[in-house]
């Protein structure tokens, strides 16, 4: 469980820069850092639920989970 709120914190920082980014005119790096965090928040949720999360694409890893 310390890992999925490793990873769930790290989800929100991620989010929180693709924000920053977005409002500053950087939608480049905002989408990336969003798409990041959606792949940590899923990885939060599979480890919270005891699986083990390989992979980078958020349907690989909702699929494969």
């Amino acid at each position: 469980m310390i890992r999925a709120r490793d990873w769930l914190a790290q989800a929100e920082r991620d989010l929180e820069h693709a924000k920053w980014s977005a409002e500053r005119g950087h939608h480049a790096w905002a989408c990336f850092a969003a798409q990041q965090s959606g792949e940590k928040a899923v990885k939060a949720a599979l480890n919270a639920l005891g699986r083990e999360a390989r992979g980078h694409g958020i349907m690989e890893l909702l699929v494969t989970a």
